[in-house]
């Protein structure tokens, strides 16, 4: 399997081929979604919610993402990788998210980096691609700016605001983002973006208009606890529950002492155990 590159991404959009993306934030995660043919992969700041046990986004550091971007590159080296640039790595000025964005592509392989923001970060990923940095632009919800905007709320619902979107988008494009994630924006407002660019939408909770779609590994196989269900997210699988159902089981086995069974056991050297705890020595003894 040959990984997409940036022209590749540009040509399933002219062609109509629809774009398969997941996250995945460690070795087996990503060894398993590319085994399944999936074309991309996002290591998201996401991770803080899912992986590290936080409320939002805002927590995880650049340091985290390289960490869970290598590990996610070992598992899918033939897989095209986009890491998220966290909160406050950016819009600090282009030298300061250079610096950010280079390391975080040197010390972890990925393709590419994703960025938050519309025609206000547009001068920052033209500084980032004129550096032969790949950028996938993101708009429509914003999770590091979540209060700011007072919650998870759909975007694009009135005129004013698919027009916006649109602006954003088109400022993105220009400035050279190979691509745009669409994040819990409406159906219309989806459509209309995806129509306005060359350049592909990568869709989440914002229809079947987009050019791809991108979802959370652990909501689509519901590897949570407790797992809290979204509109927009197609289940399918509860590894959660059979994770919980293993474990319990393998608890149930310890405590009544039917694991381990002779068939997870090394038979043998019972002598020398006994000699090594006293056994020996007391025949021994017996026999003077």
């Amino acid at each position: 399997m040959q990984a997409l590159t940036v022209t590749k991404w540009l040509q399933m959009k002219k062609d109509g081929i629809p774009i398969s993306m997941v996250t995945a934030y460690d070795y087996p995660s990503a060894r398993l979604a590319e085994e399944a043919g999936v074309d991309a992969i996002l290591v998201g700041d996401s991770l803080g919610n899912v992986v590290l046990g936080y409320d939002t986004t805002l927590p995880v550091t650049l340091d985290d993402i390289i960490y869970h971007a290598r590990a996610a590159r070992r598992g899918a080296p033939d897989t095209f990788i986009v890491a998220d640039l966290p909160f406050m790595t950016y819009r600090l000025g282009a030298e300061s998210t250079l610096r950010n964005a280079g390391r975080l592509m040197q010390e972890t392989g990925v393709q590419a980096v994703k960025l938050e923001g519309g025609a206000d970060i547009a001068h920052e990923v033209s500084a980032l691609t004129a550096a032969g940095i790949p950028v996938m632009g993101h708009i429509g919800l914003l999770p590091q700016s979540i209060h700011q905007i007072g919650g998870y709320k759909v975007q694009g619902k009135l005129e004013a605001d698919i027009r916006r979107l649109i602006d954003d988008a088109k400022a993105l494009e220009e400035a050279g983002a190979f691509a745009i994630v669409l994040e819990l924006v409406t159906d219309g407002a989806a459509e209309a973006v995806t129509r306005a660019l060359k350049i592909p939408t990568i869709g989440i909770g914002a229809g079947a208009a987009c050019d791809g779609q991108v979802l959370v590994y652990h909501d689509m196989i519901r590897y949570a606890s407790p797992y809290r269900s979204k509109k927009f997210v197609k289940t399918y699988a509860d590894v959660g529950t059979t994770i919980r159902d293993a474990i319990g089981a393998y608890v149930r086995d310890v405590k009544a002492r039917t694991f381990p069974g002779a068939e997870h056991s090394f038979p043998g050297a019972s002598e020398i155990a006994a000699q090594l705890y006293g056994g020996g020595e007391a025949k021994q003894d017996a026999g003077h």
